[in-house]
């Protein structure tokens, strides 16, 4: 029998040779190595903007221009590695939200993924009417079949334009989570339950506006198996972050790396973060230390989320992402997702998709023999 290839993965004129995607890991996790190495093997590599100026000498003085400014290197970069296929991770709740959008759209990005927030505006400096004209695709990130209903429902009344493609995360991812704590394990609201229910809730609108959309499972995906178990759910492609964080091309510090390979289940906990939302991340010391009320000082010379409220916060969460990617665990903490635990070796990238290729051949095989 011949073994089943992963499908490609089209958005618009866009077409992946995998349906893999690399997700979007902020404070400098997944830059312009990462994306790059991910596109040249055929996926989707993704910039991720949050925090992406942190790294500049006059962030603290100049935070918007320190962000466009990495920003608009990283792409550059980025281009120079590979032909492939570029997106870019923007957070709704970033404060220069509109700004970073300019870049993007202004340095030729091929999809903008937006996640934390609803995209219901129109961007002071990117009015959708430029979006339709620029080859640029746009792909929010939801965690229900209502957010995607809410969201599409009102780029159709308002704009008589939809997204081109949409991104379902469930409760197991890392970093910020859409959920609150109680759903985190209830399964009415794993990803196996959600996704076909975004499928459905997406199909009047493919027939409304006469294109394919296609929805990408994200949040919890690890192996091969997994990919074919949720394509065969009715997702068009994959998200994968976690198991891009230990491999070579990773932009991260090898300490930062190590915190994955070393990490147990245990260790992975559920914190509420000072934005205002549940995150998944490694226990150390220093969540340890905020656990028992104890406040890390800091200054906010530039507010970067809307919702995070300085005053009250027990410690900088972009400074401590920050510290943690260049390796400074003591001083911050790596955000993961449930299956970090799972990571046991540092690979190249190309070893990466080469196992999860075939993983998915294997499983697509066991499921053509079981059905004989």
């Amino acid at each position: 029998m011949n073994s089943v290839k992963m499908p490609k993965l089209r958005i618009g004129e866009l077409e992946a040779k995998i349906p893999i995607i690399q997700g979007g890991m902020g404070v400098g996790i997944s830059l312009a190595r990462l994306s790059s190495a991910v596109a040249n093997e055929g996926g989707i590599g993704v910039i991720s903007s949050a925090g992406i100026g942190m790294l500049e000498p006059d962030f603290a003085k100049n935070f918007k221009e320190a962000n466009r400014r990495a920003l608009r290197k990283e792409i550059r970069k980025a281009r120079r590695m590979t032909n492939g296929i570029i997106g870019v991770n923007l957070m709704v709740a970033l404060s220069d939200f509109d700004e970073l959008m300019t870049v993007i759209a202004e340095e030729g990005a091929d999809l903008i993924f937006v996640g934390a927030g609803l995209l219901l505006k129109n961007p002071e400096t990117l009015p959708l009417k430029r979006l339709r004209r620029i080859p640029i695709k746009v792909a929010p990130i939801v965690s229900s079949a209502r957010a995607a209903d809410i969201l599409f429902r009102y780029w159709s009344e308002r704009y008589n334009h939809v997204p081109d493609a949409l991104v379902v995360e469930g409760p197991l991812a890392g970093g910020h989570l859409g959920f609150k704590k109680e759903q985190l394990n209830d399964p009415n609201y794993a990803l196996e339950k959600i996704l076909p229910e975004v499928v459905m809730a997406i199909k009047p609108f493919e027939q409304q506006f006469n294109k394919s959309i296609p929805v990408i499972a994200a949040g919890g995906i690890f192996t091969g198996a997994d990919i074919y178990k949720f394509i065969q759910l009715g997702a068009k492609g994959v998200q994968m972050a976690t198991k891009f964080v230990a491999t070579n091309e990773c932009d991260a510090d090898m300490r930062f790396k190590e915190a994955y390979v070393n990490c147990r289940k245990e260790d992975l906990v559920i914190i509420d973060s000072p934005v205002g939302l549940p995150g998944r991340a490694i226990r150390n010391k220093f969540l340890d230390d905020v656990s028992l009320g104890i406040k890390i000082p800091f200054g906010c010379p530039w507010k970067c989320l809307k919702t995070c409220d300085f005053e009250k916060s027990p410690y900088c969460i972009a400074l401590a992402l920050t510290n943690a990617k260049n390796g400074n665990l003591d001083r911050g903490f790596a955000f993961a997702g449930a299956n970090a635990y799972r990571v046991d070796r540092i690979l190249s990238v190309k070893e990466i998709i080469r196992i999860l290729l075939k993983e998915y051949e294997e499983a697509a095989s066991l499921k053509a023999n079981l059905s004989l």
